[in-house]
C-alpha cells in the first residue's frame, strides 16, 4: 500500500478528463440527495480501482490511466447509496481485473469494466443491489448536512422502475426530472444527465451515433409494445427519463474501447442496446436492463465492425468492377 502511494503516476488522457468534468455536477447532486456517504464510497472505490490497475502496470509503464478513475466513478454512480463498502470494493476489483487488465489493459478491453463489476455484484449480492434503497433528502441543505439517509422498506417509495413493475404507478415528472427519487447514486436526475450528455456531444467526447440510436430505438420499441397493449412496458417518455437508461446511453454505451469503431457500426450497436433494454425491462426479472443490454452490445461490437467493413469492401469492389467494365 505504501509502495502504491509512493510510486503512483498518471497517464494523462484529455478525453477521460472531459468525462470526469461532465460527472462533477452529477456527483454533487448525488451528495445533496443521499448524503456524504456518496463521496466516501466514491473515494474508497477509486482507491481500490487504481490500486488494482497499478498492480498490473507497476513493472511496465508504471502509470495509472485516467480511464480507471472514470471507471471507478461510473461504477460508483450505478450503485445504490447504501451499498456496503466491501461489496463495492469487490465489484471494482473484479471490474478492473476481469473487465480490463486480463485483456491487456487500457484500449484492449472488449467490455465496459464498470458494468462488468456492477453485473458481478448484481448477480452475487442481489439484496444489496435491488432491495435496499435510501430516501432522498429534500430542501436546503439536503444531504450536505447528513452522512446518509433513511433506508426505504416499502414498495411505494422504491425506484421509479421498481414501483412501475410492482404497481403500475408512475411518479411525478418533477421528481423524475430533478432526481428527487430513490435509485442508484448518479442515475436519478434526468436533467443533469442530459446536460452532461450535451457537453460530451458538443466536445465530441461521446459518439452521437451511439447516443441517438440507443435513445431512438428505445423510444420506438417502447412505443410499439405500448400500442400493442403490453402493460408492463411504460410509455416511451417515462421509460426514457426513469431508471438508468439516460446514464447508460450517455456514459456507458459510448465507451470508445468497447463500442464499434465505425459510424455505421455504432448505429447498429445502439439499436441493439435500445431494443434489448426494452425487452429486459418488460419481460425479464430485472427492472433496469440497460446494464445487460450494453454488455450484450459489447459482445457484438467487433462482429458488427467486421460486417460493416466487409460490406464496404464489397461495395467498393463492385463499384471498381463496374468502372473497369464501363
Amino acid at each position: 500500500m505504501k509502495q502504491f502511494i509512493k510510486d503512483i503516476k498518471f497517464m494523462k488522457q484529455a478525453m477521460m478528463r472531459k468525462v470526469i468534468y461532465a460527472l462533477i455536477p452529477i456527483i454533487l447532486s448525488a451528495i445533496y440527495f443521499f448524503g456524504w456517504r456518496v463521496l466516501t464510497l466514491l473515494a474508497v472505490v477509486s482507491f481500490f480501482g487504481a490500486l488494482t490497475e497499478w498492480v498490473f502496470v507497476r513493472k511496465t509503464t508504471g502509470k495509472i490511466t485516467e480511464a480507471v478513475w472514470v471507471t471507478s466513478i461510473l461504477f460508483t454512480l450505478t450503485l445504490p447509496p447504501s451499498t456496503p463498502y466491501w461489496v463495492a470494493i469487490i465489484g471494482i476489483i473484479f471490474g478492473v481485473l476481469f473487465g480490463k487488465m486480463v485483456f491487456g489493459g487500457f484500449g484492449k478491453n472488449p467490455f465496459n469494466p464498470a458494468l462488468v463489476g456492477r453485473a458481478f455484484i448484481y448477480v452475487n449480492f442481489p439484496s444489496f443491489m435491488t432491495v435496499e434503497w435510501i430516501q432522498p433528502f429534500n430542501g436546503f441543505p439536503g444531504g450536505f448536512a447528513h452522512y446518509t439517509g433513511q433506508l426505504i422498506d416499502t414498495v411505494a417509495e422504491a425506484t421509479p422502475m421498481l414501483l412501475f413493475r410492482s404497481t403500475g404507478q408512475m411518479l411525478d415528472w418533477n421528481q423524475v426530472l430533478l432526481g428527487n427519487v430513490s435509485g442508484s447514486i448518479g442515475e436519478t436526475s434526468a436533467i443533469l444527465i442530459l446536460l452532461a450528455g450535451i457537453y460530451l456531444l458538443v466536445t465530441k467526447t461521446a459518439s452521437k451515433e451511439t447516443v441517438f440510436s440507443v435513445l431512438g430505438s428505445f423510444i420506438i420499441m417502447s412505443l410499439i409494445l405500448t400500442l400493442l397493449g403490453f402493460a408492463q412496458v411504460p410509455n416511451p417518455i417515462y421509460g426514457l427519463f426513469s431508471g438508468g437508461l439516460l446514464f447508460g446511453a450517455i456514459f456507458m454505451a459510448t465507451d470508445p474501447i468497447s463500442s464499434p469503431k465505425t459510424k455505421e457500426g455504432r448505429v447498429v450497436y445502439g439499436i441493439i442496446i435500445g431494443v434489448v433494454t426494452v425487452i429486459i425491462r418488460g419481460f425479464a426479472l430485472f427492472a433496469g436492463g440497460i446494464m445487460f443490454a450494453i454488455l450484450i452490445g459489447n459482445t457484438f461490437a467487433p462482429i458488427i465492425d467486421e460486417a460493416v467493413n466487409a460490406l464496404k469492401a464489397s461495395k467498393k469492389a463492385k463499384l471498381a468492377k463496374e468502372v473497369s467494365h464501363g
